[in-house]
């Protein structure tokens, strides 16, 4: 018995799923094929646990198709078993597949501390969203850590495979690593699946150095990136000195590099870009043992005034003269712009800011990691840390950049300064309905979480969320409590409409063989023939220059990308008739397309551009239709990746494959 699901699912999608039972031996058998699942639903009425099932006469040395009606019930991992049974013969076969969340999900997150009382938050019953699918999770909490957990859940599922996105997730896991176990969260993947994604990373990573010893962007091979091999030796450092396993070599490798780093710069750099890489290569150099205070020192000296915040925050802990560091400190002291409840810095802004992926939040994260260092009694450091934690969005910041250097920076604030010593009970109602309670006694990183789900959301009506720091057993109360709230729902409707935040974009799906393989209703859905081969069509629209640009399209569940650098697959047409079987993805300026990377994945096709004028872009790839159902699509999405509001969707659109 062979069945043959989807690699995927989304979550709304309903399909057939295709079983192949073969008949090996030389007479007729008649042959019981059931159906079991786990988060997949069978059919209106059937029970998944219990199974579903039919039974069928396969002739003898023959096989026979039967189809089981299945849909994803909820988002996470679906699984399903299949089993046939003759007499005496039976064969199985387990399957597991992702089950992704709804497109349309809506998540709202709040952080807050309490140093005395209750803080009540009104809660406004949800309508018009599915039932089953989310809920009301309220974490509580005697650290700050607290409010780092979706930003650690934020680098965890960053989707695209950069050596900068490598290198990230692998500097901000390894240095939080000693806390990770007390994050205890919805989404945080365990301790042993963390230190299975770092050693993976740090595998990947590794893999695209190139012989000189730096990195490129994309592939091994291409063009070695400066400030790309600034953050990667850095990433091989911080992994090593968490104790993760990283080849001697690949480091050794890359910080000799960096002594070289500046013969490295392509002619078009200007110097105050040159001046931040050399100063973060040098920083980096000092993190992994060879501190190179000279050159430090006669950086500083040759461009003390036009040296920007970033490069002086790095330089500070590597120089040794004292005229130097003094001046670095008065500098980062004048730029600081300073409110009642906290301090933020401001960058100049550049045309060549996307070289070295610059940000005003990351300096900020930058400038608090050197002040701890050199400054630890400054009364800027709580005061950055309030800043810096009233920026998110959503418990995160804004690209991985961000999420790194802030969560390394905030690593080291809290190891240097949180000494309080617990002693309360947290306690949290619903209205009148009591959620539960945790005691806190002594200084750890324990979490107390609790979920109200969605449905209980919804009859509870509109009421005021209440917690509370109580006394503690002994009838005392110290230390602070930090929560988290956070409300995940999904629209019952789970169609979202084009949007221009800077990008337009569209999608289209065309025949390739027959036209009459590919029709479209009225209402927009697409009908595509099972086994057809359809032209996927992506356009974008870039109103004005852009940087780091991410043009993402979802695949249908029922369709599968045709990839033609790999050698299974048959010719792959061309938009003019032609076959191209050799070349996938030109991956480099010359071949004269307008991204400089893009990937094929089971469930997505990516096409990445470093730098993008203003225009009109066409992606297309070709899929071929192997499942029947009907399947939701998520919307094609443009953005640049270190500034993400800079956006543009497609709309939902609805797949139906019939065969």
């Amino acid at each position: 018995v062979r069945p043959t699901a989807p690699r995927f699912l989304n979550f709304g999608d309903t399909f057939e799923l295709p079983v192949v039972v073969q008949n090996q031996t030389d007479a007729d058998m008649q042959v019981d094929v059931v159906v079991q699942a786990d988060n997949l639903s069978l059919g209106e009425g059937a029970d998944a646990a219990t199974g579903v099932g039919q039974r069928v006469t396969v002739p003898a040395n023959d096989r026979i198709e039967v189809r089981f009606a299945m849909a994803a019930a909820t988002a996470g991992t679906g699984r399903f078993r299949v089993a046939a049974t003759s007499g005496d013969a039976a064969d199985a076969a387990t399957v597991e597949l992702p089950v992704y969340t709804p497109a349309t999900a809506e998540a709202f997150a709040t952080y807050g501390v309490i140093d005395d009382g209750a803080t009540l938050q009104p809660v406004v019953a949800p309508t018009g969203v599915i039932p089953g699918f989310g809920g009301l999770d309220i974490t509580t909490s005697s650290t700050s850590l607290q409010a780092l957990t979706d930003a650690v859940i934020y680098l965890t599922q960053y989707p695209y495979q950069s050596a900068d996105a490598l290198a990230s997730r692998i500097v901000a896991i390894a240095a939080l690593r000693p806390v990770l176990d007390a994050f205890d969260a919805p989404g945080l993947p365990s301790s042993q699946a963390l230190d299975g994604a770092v050693a993976d990373d740090i595998t990947a990573l590794v893999a695209l150095q190139n012989d000189d010893g730096g990195f490129p962007f994309w592939l091994h091979g291409e063009m070695t990136d400066p400030f790309i091999s600034v953050q990667a030796a850095q990433a091989l450092v911080v992994a090593r000195d968490a104790g993760y396993t990283v080849p001697g070599d690949s480091i050794a490798r890359a910080l000799a590099h960096l002594t070289e780093i500046e013969q490295t710069y392509p002619g078009t750099y200007s110097q105050e870009t040159r001046d931040i890489i050399s100063a973060a290569a040098l920083h980096v150099r000092a993190l992994g043992g060879d501190r190179d205070a000279a050159k430090a020192n006669d950086l500083y000296d040759r461009r003390a005034d036009a040296l920007s915040l970033d490069a002086l925050a790095w330089l500070w802990p590597v120089v040794d003269d004292p005229a130097a560091i003094d001046g670095i400190d008065r500098k980062i002291q004048n730029a600081a712009v300073d409110t009642a409840g906290a301090v933020t810095f401001t960058t100049a802004a550049s045309d060549e800011a996307y070289l070295t992926l610059q940000s005003d939040r990351r300096t900020d994260g930058i400038i608090l990691d050197a002040l701890i260092v050199m400054q630890p009694q400054s009364d800027l450091v709580p005061k950055v840390v309030a800043g810096l934690l009233a920026g998110q969005t959503q418990g995160r910041w804004d690209n991985v950049q961000e999420n790194s250097y802030i969560l390394l920076a905030l690593k080291r604030y809290f190891d240097a300064y949180e000494s309080q010593t617990p002693e309360f009970v947290a306690t949290v109602w619903l209205g009148d309905r009591f959620a539960g309670e945790h005691a806190f006694s002594g200084r750890s990183t324990d979490r107390a979480r609790l979920t109200i789900p969605t449905a209980d959301v919804i009859v509870a009506g509109d009421a005021d969320l209440t917690i509370s720091r109580e006394p503690g057993s002994g009838g005392s109360v110290a230390g602070r409590l930090y929560y988290r709230i956070g409300l995940r729902t999904a629209p019952a409707d789970l169609q979202l409409s084009p949007l221009d935040r800077g990008f337009t974009v569209t999608r289209e799906y065309s025949a390739i063989d027959d036209p009459a393989d590919v029709t479209r209703d009225a209402d927009g859905t697409w009908h595509i023939k099972a086994g057809a081969r359809v032209r996927v069509r992506l356009t974008m629209v870039a109103e004005s220059q852009r940087t780091h640009v991410a043009l993402v399209d979802p695949l249908p569940a029922g369709l599968e990308v045709l990839n033609p650098v790999l050698a299974t697959t048959p010719n792959v047409p061309t938009d003019d008739g032609s076959v191209d079987s050799s070349v996938a993805r030109p991956d480099t300026w010359w071949w004269g397309t307008w991204f400089d990377h893009q990937n094929l994945r089971d469930d997505r096709a990516e096409a990445f551009a470093t730098y993008l004028p203003a225009g009109v872009y066409d992606y297309t790839y070709v899929a071929t239709a192997t499942t029947p159902g009907t399947f939701v699509v998520p919307p094609t999405r443009a953005e640049e990746m270190y500034a993400p509001e800079t956006f543009g969707r497609a709309s939902t659109e609805r797949v139906v494959v019939e065969g």
